[in-house]
């Protein structure tokens, strides 16, 4: 206690760290500030002048944002510093920057997208006056053009630069600024250009007023409309806390929620406009395909027919889980198999050469909020900006605090400056002669994407990156790109021969919602998923489910961590939820699953893995490193071809095609130098 000092706040003496400013020490007092430009995660610019305070003896207000704990004066007669954010000095100041603010602003709250969750309209009400003493014309800004996710209406701007430092700091990319002086400021993209950072819509949440919105969302949906629900993004393995506002069945936006462990309070763009995705292409009915054409059916005539193939294949049965699905739903989907005698299942749908049973080698000993602190970071086989963009948003603040990182795989804009070992798997080899003394002792991380694991060696390379982590004391971490990857590990569901071996000579495939597999001619394939995705496609019976956001369910996040994601509507149609799909299946093949609810399959699957019931937890991996084997040929690039449409509910969204073709123009587009 002997470092903190004590200072009164509005009479009251708290004791705080000389090293926090007086905004952040009046928030951990409980005592409410205005702010505009302030945000705790971006860097301070100190430009709107809400969060003025009186400093006492101070001939004028202070900018608490700005104004240290460790500068402020004691008494006289040494006194403890004291500050007043209440009193009739803080209170006209506070009015006067607010009429200031209101000067030029249009007033358009009636028709604008931000009324009912606008700060400059919440803050005008508590602290501002109701009246102007401004009679001029108002200058007007022409809007900007800044792409399909961002719309702007810049006359509403109070230059609080929020969107250019998260643009600049956060996000990585140098695509807006400010121009102008006094009047004439305004905030600009640069030469005309659009948005190309996979993380520009957390602008518009950052912006207190309603220049910048949300374009796919505009005038859709009042916030006092809408249903809001908690729950977890299933686009990639971040497990980023979101919420879903839903109006009647409709999916309306997603929003960031804040997890410091996790996501913080960013979220992806694929993870934020993914509405449109969930509406369009949906199996809301049951098919049966008839001299190849697929036509409507009943449920009681899908499963019957279901139920009498795979009665006829007897053990020859295989299961696929895709990269959607819940942990509950692959319980299920095991449990049938076992039933039926199978041990064919598998959910490494790329081929990743994952050892089961070994956590500390398919899931690692990092946690993500660990690449805060760390120094150095070895990056091999990944390209974190376009697998997991909030995760590589991480890397690069500890990067911007001086860590070095190193990548071995193809050299990519990563948003912040790498040493490039190579792309191959000689360059994987060369660590093992590198010198890690500056590593060793040190905070590191040693990162592995999918892209390093899915050759015929990828259990060699996950051999030598985990060796290399060991010979410099670095934590280790797996980047998964699909959100039920591990907690389909967890369970087991896999096979030692992959998805090929799983498939030898089976009559019947079991589908849930594997998208990302070519299965070839022969086999019986029944699809249980919600898209008219590839697997629908190949059918033979379809079983309509429910979308991640349409079923409650356990997901298990790249550093293990345990979330539960909820139902915010319900799916569409004839849908129903997977766990309850697969309960009616086996009780037609007569050995129903012994449970009747999904609180029942609950308890089962945590007597069985009693990890899974510590939600936002994560189990301690037993370090367990893999016998070396011999390395390949070949570059070790991301398993990632397109951001935006690695899954079938990207690739059902408009959107989302529009962004990937936007993208693909760009990376075509030829240099100056050229």
């Amino acid at each position: 206690m002997s470092d903190l000092r004590t200072i009164i706040i509005d009479g009251r003496e708290i004791e705080a760290d000389p090293n926090l400013t007086v905004i952040q020490a009046c928030e951990q007092a409980g005592i409410e500030i205005p702010r505009f430009c302030y945000h705790e995660r971006l860097s301070i610019a100190g430009n709107c002048r809400m969060c003025l305070v009186e400093p006492v003896g101070a001939p004028k207000p202070a900018a608490s944002c700005h104004l240290m704990v460790r500068d402020l004066r004691g008494g006289r007669n040494g006194e403890p510093p004291e500050v007043r954010t209440n009193s009739p000095m803080v209170k006209k100041a506070r009015e006067g920057v607010m009429e200031f603010l209101l000067i030029n602003h249009p007033l358009d709250c009636p028709i604008c997208d931000q009324g009912g969750e606008c700060d400059l309209q919440d803050q005008a009400m508590a602290y501002g006056v109701d009246f102007s003493r401004y009679r001029e014309p108002k200058r007007a800004v022409e809007d900007l053009h800044l792409g399909p996710l961002v719309e702007t209406h810049m006359t509403r701007c109070i230059s609080c630069t929020r969107c250019v430092r998260f643009i600049t700091e956060v996000a990585g990319v140098s695509e807006l600024g400010q121009i102008g002086r006094g009047e004439d400021a305004e905030i600009t993209n640069y030469l005309g250009e659009i948005l190309k950072s996979e993380m520009q819509g957390n602008i518009v949440d950052l912006c207190p007023v309603g220049a910048l919105t949300n374009k796919p969302y505009s005038f859709s949906a009042r916030p006092w409309e809408l249903t809001k629900t908690q729950t977890i993004d299933a686009m990639d393995a971040l497990g980023a806390n979101i919420r879903v506002d839903t109006r009647g069945r409709a999916v309306m936006r997603v929003l960031p929620r804040n997890h410091d462990g996790v996501n913080e309070e960013w979220i992806a763009d694929r993870t934020r406009h993914v509405a449109d995705g969930l509406a369009r292409q949906r199996l809301d009915k049951p098919y049966i395909r008839e001299n190849g054409k697929l036509r409507p059916a009943s449920w009681a005539e899908a499963l019957e027919l279901a139920a009498e193939r795979i009665g006829a294949a007897g053990d020859k049965v295989a299961g696929l889980a895709g990269d959607l699905v819940s942990v509950e739903a692959v319980h299920a989907l095991k449990s049938l198999l076992a039933g039926l005698g199978s041990a064919r299942h598998e959910c490494r749908q790329d081929g990743a050469q994952l050892p089961a049973g070994n956590r500390s080698a398919y899931v690692g000993t990092a946690r993500i909020e660990d690449l805060d602190g760390a120094t150095h970071f070895m990056l091999i086989g990944t390209n974190p900006r376009i697998e997991a963009p909030v995760l590589n948003a991480r890397i690069r603040k500890a990067w911007l605090a001086g860590a070095k990182v190193g990548l071995v795989g193809p050299a990519v804009d990563l948003t912040y400056d790498y040493h490039h070992y190579g792309d191959d798997r000689a360059a994987l080899a060369s660590l093992e002669s590198a010198k890690v003394e500056d590593v060793l002792d040190k905070p590191t991380v040693v990162i592995v994407g999918q892209g390093a694991l899915t050759g015929a060696d990828g259990a060699a390379v996950l051999a030598r990156a985990m060796a290399f982590a060991e010979r410099s004391n670095s934590k280790f971490l797996v980047l998964h790109t699909a959100a039920a990857r591990v907690g389909a590990m967890d369970l087991g569901f896999v096979h030692e021969g992959g998805i090929a071996g799983a498939l030898d000579g089976a009559e019947v495939v079991l589908n849930l919602g594997a998208d990302e597999t070519e299965i070839a001619a022969g086999p019986f394939v029944i699809y249980q998923g919600h898209h008219g995705d590839r697997g629908a496609h190949r059918a033979d019976v379809i079983l309509p489910g429910a979308a991640y956001t349409e079923q409650s369910g356990l997901y298990v996040n790249t550093e293990g961590r345990v979330q539960m994601a909820m139902r915010a509507g319900f799916p569409p149609g004839e849908a129903k939820e997977d766990w309850a799909i697969l309960r009616a299946l086996s009780g037609r093949l007569g050995s129903a699953l012994p449970f009747d609810s999904l609180d029942q399959l609950r308890s089962q699957l945590f007597e069985a893995h009693p990890h899974l019931a510590e939600l936002d937890t994560i189990a301690e991996a037993e370090w367990q490193p893999l016998p070396a084997g011999e390395l390949g040929a070949g570059a070790l690039a991301s398993t990632v071809a397109d951001h935006y449409l690695v899954n079938p509910v990207l690739r059902a969204s408009p959107l989302m095609a529009e962004l990937s073709r936007l993208a693909a123009e760009r990376a075509a587009r030829p240099l100056a130098a050229e």
